[in-house]
C-alpha cells in the first residue's frame, strides 16, 4: 500500500427508477476518478430507494445476483476502464425467497473479490429491513485490493462494536460504511460511532449517507458523509446534508502505524477476558 490513497464516497438522493440511479452512479465514479481517486464506495441500495421505509413485496423485484447479476458485471467494466477499487451495495439474491443487503467488492482490474453481507437487521418504524433480508452469513471479511486491505461494516451494523473490531483483527486500513440514515433518529450518533471506531480499531473510516426525503416515506436523509483516520478527525469537511456530492480525501495511509505505535490498543487486548461476552 503506498502511504497517500485517494478515496472517494459518492452520496445521491432517489432519481425515481433504477435504470438512472445507476447511470448516475457511473457517472459519479467517473468523476471521483478524474479525481484521482482510486477507491470509491456507493452509498446502501445504491441504486434503489430505500424501500424498507415501507414492507412491499414489490420490492423483492430489485434483486440481483451477485457476482452474476448485471450490476455487478457493468461494474466490474467500471472499475477496469478507470483503474478504481469499487465497493458497491445492493439488494441481492440467493436464491428465491432468500436475500440480503449486501455489498460486492471489485478490484481496480475488475475481477470481483467478494462481499460482505449486512450481519444486523434492525427492525422498526421506517427501518423495516426484516422484511426484506436475512442476516448476514459470511461473517466479517477482508478484502486485498489494489489500495491494499479493506472492510466493508453496513450501516445498522455501525451501532456494533464487534464487528468493527473483526475487521481491525483481519488487517484492514480502510473500512467502508454505506448507510441510509435520516434526521432525527441517528444524526447525532452519525458523528459520534464511526469517528470512535476508527479510534479504537486504528483505521480509516469511510461514512456514507444518501440525502433527501423519498416518495415512501418522510425519512430525511442527511448526507454528510465523511472520511475519518484514526485519530478520529475528519479528513477535510463532511459533504452536504442535503445535495448530491463526489467526495474526495487523501487518505495518509502513514499515519496508520504511526497512531499503532502510540497507542498500541491491540497489544493490550485482552481477549482471554472477554469470554463472558460470547455467552450473554
Amino acid at each position: 500500500m503506498t502511504d497517500l490513497v485517494r478515496a472517494g464516497l459518492i452520496q445521491q438522493r432517489w432519481t425515481g427508477d433504477k435504470d438512472s440511479m445507476i447511470a448516475r452512479a457511473v457517472e459519479a465514479i467517473g468523476t471521483a476518478a478524474s479525481q484521482g481517486a482510486r477507491v470509491v464506495c456507493l452509498q446502501e441500495l445504491f441504486y434503489g430507494p430505500y424501500f424498507c421505509q415501507v414492507q412491499e413485496t414489490d420490492y423483492y423485484s430489485y434483486t440481483e445476483q451477485i457476482p452474476e447479476g448485471p450490476t455487478t458485471r457493468l461494474m466490474q467494466e467500471v472499475a477496469r476502464r478507470h483503474e478504481v477499487v469499487l465497493v458497491v451495495p445492493m439488494y441481492e439474491v440467493e436464491q428465491p425467497g432468500i436475500y440480503y443487503n449486501t455489498a460486492a467488492v471489485i478490484d481496480a482490474d475488475g475481477r470481483y473479490l467478494g462481499k460482505h453481507r449486512k450481519n444486523h437487521i434492525p427492525q422498526l418504524k421506517g427501518f423495516w429491513e426484516k422484511f426484506y433480508f436475512r442476516p448476514g452469513n459470511l461473517g466479517y471479511p477482508v478484502f486485498d485490493t489494489a489500495v491494499g486491505r479493506i472492510g466493508v461494516y453496513i450501516c445498522y451494523e455501525r451501532h456494533f462494536p464487534e464487528g468493527w473490531r473483526a475487521l481491525g483483527l483481519a488487517g484492514a486500513k480502510i473500512v467502508f460504511n454505506p448507510s441510509a440514515t435520516s434526521r432525527g433518529l441517528s444524526q447525532h450518533l452519525w458523528r459520534l460511532e464511526q469517528p470512535a471506531a476508527a479510534v479504537a480499531n486504528e483505521y480509516y473510516v469511510g461514512a456514507i449517507n444518501r440525502v433527501g426525503v423519498e416518495p415512501l416515506g418522510d425519512n430525511d436523509f442527511y448526507g454528510q458523509s465523511y472520511f475519518v483516520d484514526p485519530r478520529g478527525q475528519l479528513v477535510g469537511e463532511a459533504a452536504s446534508d442535503t445535495e448530491e456530492e463526489v467526495l474526495v480525501r487523501d487518505l495518509d495511509m502513514a499515519k496508520l502505524a504511526e497512531v499503532r505505535d502510540l497507542w498500541a490498543f491491540y497489544r493490550d487486548r485482552r481477549p482471554d477476558s472477554y469470554d463472558s461476552l460470547t455467552q450473554a
